[in-house]
């Protein structure tokens, strides 16, 4: 019987740093590496979003062209994040980690050369299958090594390592404009973007694969392999068609949100480089706190209810920093709340997407339903251009992040509840 005591211990326990201690010095080089990787992905991601502008500028785009851009590399994602599933499935989390990094960084760096309209959306396409691929097998390598109690946490703190990477991104594009002409600054951004290929050294030589994917490839070995198909059997069905859709509401609502925002700033509200900077790490501190609280409140009272409240607050929050006649005073100060709940919706995502599949599918489910929610919610952003031609961009972004987010209220109530969920005692049901 679990006393009050007890109860009390778990609760303020758990907002402790012995989480950390319990993982172990596997566990721990395991953590260090993926929020490593979290962040180097959003840095190579997000940079698009801050060169937007100067492309529009430089080579005469239009916002539907432009949007093109934000979307094709999100729909090269979500395939190469089902693939990247699969193989990890298959092959180990690891060594599919390693190859997803290096690929994503490639083509960031051949970005920085391309000439025209044609070619960096060749290579936004071909960057976003590594793109794709490194969250899936990131969130199940991570997931499968943390205690239950923990899981929330602990895959909520590594996916906060995005608002480090897109931190990084908004500093580095204040310094390349403020010294480089535009021409050459917007290059310079992914030229950078080569660097996070170093993390698959350390990948390599630190990171091993998580004991309950061993037992699963054990037994895939011995011939009782399950078929890649499973997760659209009728039992599994039920759970893949609704989280699906909850991954597409919390990531159309963040694209159509993040890819125009730094745009927006710009152009409709006539910021210099260096204030649309200052605006956007308001944003991104608000994230970064987003991510840490939202982590512990899905292992403090589960991961449904923090899809409910983050995404309320997403719904909020976007409307009135876009729909409101705000001084610029006013939504420096509301772009605080805005990062906090669009991006504090993703902590527990990448935690209950493990613990809705069994282990021989794992990767699989996780990679298929958090990609599809990619693959369409990709859509966002050139929709959201093309909508701007008869309306202003704040309510064309208004207007696609605020359906996203009633969806994800709406697919909550389908889905069940998996606080404290073994992985070990997961089964494919029959």
């Amino acid at each position: 019987m679990t006393t009050k005591a007890g109860r009390e211990d778990v609760a303020w326990g758990s907002l402790r740093p012995s989480w950390y201690a319990e993982l172990g010095p596997a566990g721990q080089r395991t953590f260090k590496a993926s929020f490593a990787g979290w962040a180097t992905d959003a840095f190579d991601f997000m940079v698009f979003s801050f060169v937007l502008a100067s492309l529009i500028d430089l080579w005469s785009l239009d916002r539907a062209q432009a949007g093109l851009l934000g979307t094709v590399t999100l729909v090269a994602s979500a395939i190469g994040g089902w693939v990247a599933g699969m193989l990890a499935d298959r092959y180990g989390r690891v060594k599919v980690l390693q190859g997803t990094i290096l690929w994503f960084s490639v083509c960031t760096l051949g970005i920085g050369f391309a000439q025209n309209f044609e070619q960096v959306f060749v290579l936004r396409a071909l960057q976003g299958l590594g793109f794709g691929g490194e969250w899936a097998v990131g969130a199940v390598l991570i997931g499968e090594i943390v205690a239950p109690r923990h899981r929330g946490k602990v895959v909520g703190l590594v996916q906060s390592g995005w608002a480090v990477g897109w931190g990084a991104a908004a500093i580095l594009y204040s310094i390349a404009y403020s010294v480089l002409p535009e021409s050459i600054a917007w290059r310079s951004l992914f030229w950078v973007g080569i660097l996070p290929a170093l993390l698959v050294i350390y990948v390599r030589n630190n990171v091993p694969e998580p004991e309950v994917f061993k037992r699963a490839d054990t037994a895939r070995k011995q011939g009782k392999s399950t078929s890649i198909w499973v997760i659209f059997s009728p039992a599994l069905l039920r759970t893949t068609i609704p989280a699906a859709l909850l991954c597409t509401g919390i990531q159309g609502g963040f694209y159509a949100m993040s890819t125009w925002l730094p745009t927006y700033l710009k152009l409709e509200r006539n910021l210099s480089v260096l204030d649309t900077g200052g605006y956007l790490m308001v944003i991104i501190v608000g994230s970064f706190c987003g991510y840490m609280v939202g982590a512990f409140l899905a292992d403090y009272w589960g991961r449904r209810r923090n899809f409910i409240l983050f995404s309320a607050l997403s719904l909020v929050s976007v409307s009135m920093y876009l729909t409101l006649p705000l001084t610029n005073s006013e939504m420096l100060w509301l772009g605080f709340p805005l990062g906090f709940a669009s991006c504090g919706i993703f902590s527990g995502l990448g935690a209950y997407l493990t613990e809705l599949y069994p282990s021989d599918v794992r990767a699989n489910g996780q990679s298929f339903t958090y990609n599809f929610g990619r693959g369409i919610g990709a859509l966002f952003p050139g929709l959201v251009g093309l909508l701007s031609h008869s309306s202003s961009l704040a309510t064309a972004i208004a207007t696609f992040s605020g359906a996203a987010y009633g969806v994800v209220l709406l697919m909550v109530l389908m889905l069940p509840e998996t606080k404290g969920r073994s992985l070990d005692n997961v089964e494919v049901p029959q």
